[in-house]
This record gives structure tokens, sequence and C-alpha cells, in this order.
């Protein structure tokens, strides 16, 4: 018999887990879901590949990629069971986030968003497209949970808070993901011999995201100490270990908050003179930021962004025989976005 594909298995283990999720009765979900997006070639496989104990070298992620990993909890007990998905292309590939979360998977999912610190022109809109495409994606999908399942799109709201004390000043003031969210900032070695002041920057700025998200934040690189403390945030995320309460603000080391550790009164305003501060005109505090951190770091200009994310369309590389058979996979992917989402769909209603 042929050997089952990568997507029959994955398949197969999202119908067996929603076969035994119940009804919203409010029992944890055994087995759980990381979802790896972020800056193309920053790292994602890397971490992946360290938190699964395996020692090959990582491959270029061409679309959305799967794999998984067990952990033993102990003799005759079955093993835990965690999947992870990652994102390639950057931000070029958005409407592939809707083939792994569905209404039905959305509860056992975790999102990792690796930002390359090496490149700080890239890193506002890259981040900034891949939360706002993931956010509203999954707010479409507890909006669906919730019409079929009130009590669980109840619990998932409730237990997002419950990072934050109740008592935290910035709780009226920050808009947390539904789903547990992490922001890792990779290639901290390079990042290190940046300007003191543009580390002063990005460091303020991605405290101040992670915060209003309701997200941990962390530094890593090639250190093995730094790819450890991921390994154990990830393995919080993928096997419920317990979280670390460990804390570093200090812009001369390597960030590391938990969620729900920090505050603004500590993040502290944009790094930008008082008397510019009004001549910034933001409508919210997280546009505020955006135009304090592009002053410093422009980003790419949209032509540039758009000849990114498809140069293969551009005219000047028109080539006939390389073009018609560019359309032919374009349509075999177009088929497989199709056929994928009816599986999930049918995965849906058979559960």
């Amino acid at each position: 018999m042929p050997s089952e594909t990568l997507w029959e298995i994955a398949k197969a283990e999202v119908e067996k887990r929603g076969s035994g999720g119940g009804e919203g009765d409010g029992v944890e979900i055994g087995e759980k879901s990381v979802f790896f997006i972020g800056s193309k070639n920053g790292g994602k496989t890397t971490i992946i590949l360290r938190c699964l104990d395996r020692d090959e070298p990582p491959k270029p992620t061409l679309a959305l990629e799967y794999t998984y990993g067990r952990r033993t909890k102990g003799h005759n007990i079955p093993k835990d069971i965690a999947h992870f998905w990652e994102l390639g292309g950057g931000t070029s590939l958005l409407d592939l986030i809707s083939i792994p979360i569905t209404s039905d998977t959305l509860r056992t999912f975790s999102i990792v968003l690796v930002l390359d610190l090496s490149k700080p022109n890239d890193l506002w809109p890259t981040m900034e497209n891949l939360l706002q495409a993931m956010k509203s994606h999954v707010d479409k999908m507890i909006m669906k949970l919730g019409k079929t399942n009130s009590k669980a799109a109840s619990e998932m709201r409730q237990r997002i808070w419950s990072n934050m004390q109740k008592d935290h000043p910035d709780r009226e003031l920050v808009d947390p993901f539904l789903i547990p969210l992490v922001i890792i900032g990779s290639k901290y070695d390079i990042f290190q011999d940046f300007d003191s002041e543009k580390r002063k920057v990005i460091c303020k700025t991605l405290r101040f995201v992670a915060h209003y998200y309701g997200a941990s934040l962390m530094f890593t690189s090639k250190s093995e100490a730094l790819l450890l403390k991921i390994r154990g945030v990830i393995n919080q995320l993928a096997f419920g270990i317990d979280r670390s309460k460990s804390i570093c603000v200090d812009q001369n080391k390597p960030l590391f908050i938990t969620a729900g550790l920090d505050s603004l009164s500590q993040i502290g305003s944009p790094p930008v003179p008082d008397n510019d501060i009004g001549k910034l005109h933001a409508h919210s505090p997280m546009e505020l930021w955006k135009k304090v951190y592009e002053r410093v770091f422009p980003p790419k200009s949209i032509n540039t962004l758009k000849d990114t994310k498809d140069p293969a369309r551009d005219p000047q590389y028109a080539e006939r025989e390389v073009d018609e058979m560019r359309m032919q996979k374009d349509q075999e992917l177009e088929q497989y976005k199709r056929s994928s989402s009816k599986s999930w769909k049918q995965i849906e209603l058979d559960s």
C-alpha cells in the first residue's frame, strides 16, 4: 500500500480530534497545534527543528508545511501529540492561514510570530500584515464557533484574559488575541551590534505591540542558551508545560517577557522628542507607535513590496514556456486550496 502523505496524516489527526472534542463541555483538549508565521528566512524552521530535537539542516518553506512531535508522559500513558504548522513566503501566502485554522480546530491553536531583527525596515510591515490577517481570520472563526458552540467560544474569551491580573492597570487599554500568541525576534546576534538608539526603538515598539495583543515576547539567536529558552516556551504551547515567570526588559540583553507581565508604564512613551509627538497625527496608540517606528525605519515602497511578493509576474522576465508552466502550477495550487478547504469543511460537518 502507498504511504500516507503528510496532508493525509494531518487530516486524519484533525478528524480524530474533532470526533473526540465534545460539545464545549469544558474538557481540556489533549492535542495542541502551533502555527509558525513570520519573516521570510527568519528562522522559523530552525526553531521547529530545535524544539523537536531534529539534527538536520533547515530547508526553505515553500508554502504551508506540517510536521508533528510526541512527548512521553509516563509509563503506559499515551504520548502527547503536538502539531506544527509553518507558513512560508513571509506575507505572500496569507490566504493559506485559513486551511489549518477552522472553527473546529481553533481551540487547539497557538500562534508564533517570528520576526527578523536584522531587517528592521521590513519588520513593521511584516508584523502588521501577518497579525492583521491572522486576527481577522481568528475573529471570524470564533464567531462561527459561537453560533454552534457558544460555551466553547465564551471559555476561549475568558481564558485569554487569565494571563493578566484582574487589577492590572492596562486591562482596559489592550486587545489580546483570542488564541495564545508568542512574538520571537530572531537573529539577535546581528541585532545586538546595532546602534543603541535603534535598538531602543525596536525593543520598545515590540514590547508595546506584544503587550497590546496579550503576547509573550522574546529574542533568540544561534546561541544554545537562548534556543533552550525558546524551546521551553514552545513546549509550553505544544504540551502544556508550566509557563516561565522570568522576565528581562533590558534592551542591552535579549528580551524575555511572558504575556501579562509587562505594562504600559514600564514600556514608556514612544521614543520621540516631546515636541514632535504633537506633529504625529494618529487615531490610536498602535498607529502612533507605527509612525514613530517608521520615522526611524522607513518601510520599502509599495512597488518594491509588490515586486518582492511576486517577481514572476514582472513583464521584463517574460518567457513563454516558463510562464505557461507557471500558469499550470498556479492552477494546481488553486485546485489544492479548494480541495483542502472542502476537506476541512467536511471534517467540521462530520464532527
